[in-house]
């Protein structure tokens, strides 16, 4: 029996997965954070440790039985990352052909008719990856605000607190996301929270984008305009790596991943807009299973293992043991 490893490591979060040859998940195993941007290198090889134990224990096979195995990293972004996140990797004692690629690669194998088109990775922060039928591929930085690319659960949180500034100065109506934010740093008013932040005192997290979401969600249209911005911006996101591997006008999927897209139609609807303006044979999908299973069939096709075939069955016994 073939065994396959696949880890999806994140920012707040890491999977590890084991798949036998038929497609069943045998092992699942979660460990924390372990974008080495935020814990260091340390801190990935922690992650990947605890998460591939665990895994290992309850599939009951040892590293030395695994075939093939694929990494999507969050943090893993350029070449340059590739030597130090090998050396880390390859202290798990695997002794199968193996890959690493950026978690962005994730959605798309794990959700796109053979992992050809568009992924929209949108969580803690955001990332987007894409593939042609040819084989080339387009990407963005994936390093969020500093070059322009929003929509992830901290951009929401920052354009949500420049709003409420917005409304503090009387530049804009008042928003319920002032009490929102001032209860999330215990601030005891806005002077004292702009303070805090300023200073370094009061601090914000990208998990506040859910609260904001809610108050989206009950009408407040500041809060609104917050998730149409960060939809669209993630049709951007989309529609630049579609151009990129020139597929604009053609028919295919963009798969979204992430915990942002939860949210659903409130920021599904703006980003449709704007990606089927550009790419109007597009269709925006869910993903619909685990990322970590895209990571098992990266490490299948170091095999010329075809995962694709047996997709459907990791999805769905993955879907009933990744919690």
């Amino acid at each position: 029996m073939k065994y396959f490893l696949g880890i999806d490591v994140g920012s707040s979060k890491t999977h590890a997965l084991i798949v036998d040859e038929h497609g069943r998940c045998v092992g699942f195993g979660k460990a924390g954070a372990g974008n080495y941007q935020t814990v260091g290198y340390d801190g990935l090889f922690t992650a990947l440790q605890e998460a591939f134990e665990r895994a290992r224990v309850v599939a009951g096979v040892d590293a030395v039985q695994i075939a093939g195995a694929g990494f999507g990293v969050a943090g893993y972004d350029f070449p340059s990352d590739r030597e130090a996140h090998l050396r880390e990797i390859s202290k798990l004692g695997l002794a199968c052909p193996l890959e690493v690629v950026n978690d962005g690669w994730n959605g798309l194998y794990a959700g796109a008719a053979q992992g050809m088109g568009v992924n929209v990775t949108a969580g803690s922060s955001n990332n987007c990856r894409g593939r042609n039928r040819n084989g080339k591929e387009g990407r963005i930085v994936g390093n969020g605000p500093t070059f322009g690319e929003y929509g992830g659960g901290i951009e929401i949180v920052q354009h949500g607190l420049q709003l409420v500034n917005y409304a503090w100065i009387k530049r804009i109506p008042a928003t319920k996301l002032t009490q929102v934010y001032l209860d999330a740093v215990g601030a005891h008013d806005e002077i004292d929270m702009m303070d805090g932040l300023s200073s370094g005192r009061y601090h914000l997290f990208p998990y506040l984008a859910i609260d904001v979401i809610r108050v989206a969600r009950e009408g407040d249209l500041v809060a609104q305009e917050v998730i149409r911005w960060a939809g669209a911006e993630l049709g951007w996101l989309a529609v630049s790596v579609a151009r990129q591997i020139e597929i604009e006008q053609e028919a295919f999927e963009v798969v979204l991943s992430g915990s942002i897209f939860e949210a659903s139609e409130i920021v599904i609807g703006p980003m449709r807009e704007v990606v089927l303006e550009h790419c109007p044979r597009a269709r925006l999908m869910r993903l619909n299973c685990p990322p970590v299973v895209g990571a098992v069939i990266l490490g299948m096709e170091q095999m010329g293992f075809d995962g694709y075939a047996i997709r459907d069955e990791m999805r769905k016994t993955a879907s009933e043991i990744v919690k």
